[in-house]
C-alpha cells in the first residue's frame, strides 16, 4: 500500500477525521493569514504620505479682537448687562480673576461700531441724552411744561399719602416711567408692544415686567387691585371713542377705591378734543388736575390738542357705572 492512500485512509482516532482533510485545513489557514497580512501590509504602504506632504498645512492665525479697557460712551445700563464686574469677595482662585465677564453681553464691546450702529434707536431708547434722562422728574434750571407732570407731584396726591405701591404703565415703551417708579419704592409693570423696536426686550433687560396686552384686551388683573394706572400717548384720539370708553372703565375696574388714574399727553385733533372729553368723564373719575394745550410737534398745521389729567377713582360710590 502506497503512502498516500495510506494517509488518506488514516483516520484520527480522537477527532474521527481523515488526515488528509486535517492537512488541508491548516494549509488554508495558514494561506488565508499570510494573504491578509500581506494585503493590509500593501494598503498601509499606499496610504501613507511621503514625509514631504504628510506635514499639515501652514494656516494663518486668526486675529482676535480684544475688548477695550476703557467704559465706551454707552448708557450705564448697558454696562451692567455687559459687564465686567467685580467679584465680591475679591480674586477666585478657580476661576483666575477677581471680575465676572457676562458671556452673552460682554463680548457685545468689541465691536463699538456695531453698537453706534445699532444701539442708536431714537426718543425713548436714548437713556443717556434723550428725553427719557428727565421725564417725569421735578423741574431744574427752566419752567416745565404745566402738561408735563412730575412722579412726587402724583405721589404727594395719592390719598392717603404713602399708600401707592403697585400699578400699571399702559403702553410703556422702554420702560422708563416702571424704572423711575420703582426709585420712589414703586412696582409698576408695563404693558408692551414691540412696535419699531425691541421694547418687550429692552424693558426685561431693565428689570421690569412687559406684559404683552392690547388696548382692546380686558386688563389680567382684579378688581379694585391697583394702586396707579399711568397711560401716555397710547390712550389717545386714535381709538374710536367707543372702544376708549370701554378701556377706560377697565382701568376704572382694577384701580382701588382712591386709586389713580394718570392720563399722560392724551392728544386728539381740536374739532375732537370735546366728544372724548365727554368720553373720559362719563367713566365716573374725580378731576385732581386737568391740563390742556396745543400739540405742536407736528406743526401747528395739524391742529392737535394734548390733555394731562390726574384721576381718581371715589372712595365710595365706586360701582355707579
Amino acid at each position: 500500500m502506497s503512502i498516500t492512500r495510506l494517509a488518506a485512509s488514516y483516520v484520527d482516532p480522537g477527532t474521527g477525521v481523515p488526515l488528509r482533510r486535517a492537512i488541508l485545513y491548516v494549509v488554508l489557514l495558514l494561506g488565508s493569514n499570510l494573504a491578509t497580512f500581506l494585503l493590509s501590509s500593501h494598503y498601509s504602504s499606499c496610504a501613507t504620505p511621503p514625509a514631504a506632504a504628510a506635514a499639515p498645512p501652514k494656516m494663518a492665525t486668526p486675529t482676535t479682537t480684544t475688548v477695550p479697557e476703557q467704559p465706551m460712551d454707552l448708557p450705564l445700563e448697558f454696562h451692567a448687562f455687559a459687564g465686567p464686574h467685580a467679584l465680591p469677595y475679591g480674586r477666585n482662585a478657580n476661576w483666575g480673576t477677581a471680575e465676572l465677564r457676562p458671556p452673552v453681553g460682554h463680548p457685545c464691546l468689541a465691536f463699538p461700531d456695531l453698537l453706534a450702529a445699532f444701539m442708536s434707536y431714537p426718543d425713548c431708547f436714548d437713556l443717556a441724552g434723550g428725553p427719557e434722562r428727565y421725564r417725569w422728574l421735578n423741574a431744574t434750571g427752566k419752567k416745565r411744561n404745566p402738561l408735563n407732570f412730575s412722579i412726587d407731584e402724583v405721589l404727594a396726591s395719592a390719598s392717603p399719602p404713602g399708600s401707592v405701591r403697585i400699578g400699571l404703565d399702559i403702553g410703556g415703551g422702554s420702560g422708563t416711567f416702571a424704572v423711575r417708579m420703582r426709585e420712589h419704592g414703586v412696582t409698576v409693570v408695563a404693558t408692551i408692544v414691540n412696535l419699531n423696536g425691541p421694547f418687550s426686550s429692552f424693558v426685561a433687560a431693565r428689570g421690569i415686567v412687559p406684559l404683552y396686552v392690547s388696548v382692546a384686551a380686558r386688563l389680567p388683573f382684579f378688581d379694585n387691585t391697583l394702586d396707579i394706572v399711568h397711560s401716555m400717548h397710547v390712550l389717545s384720539g386714535w381709538i374710536p371713542p367707543a372702544a376708549l370708553q370701554l378701556a377706560l372703565f377697565d382701568v376704572y375696574r382694577v384701580l382701588r377705591p382712591g386709586g389713580l388714574f394718570w392720563l399722560d399727553h392724551f392728544f386728539c385733533g381740536e374739532a375732537e378734543m370735546a366728544a372724548y372729553v365727554d368720553v373720559i368723564e362719563s367713566v365716573g373719575f374725580g378731576k385732581l388736575r386737568w391740563v390742556t394745550g396745543r400739540k405742536l410737534d407736528k406743526g401747528p398745521e395739524r391742529k392737535e390738542m394734548y390733555l394731562s389729567a390726574l384721576l381718581e377713582k371715589p372712595l365710595k360710590n365706586s360701582w355707579r357705572h
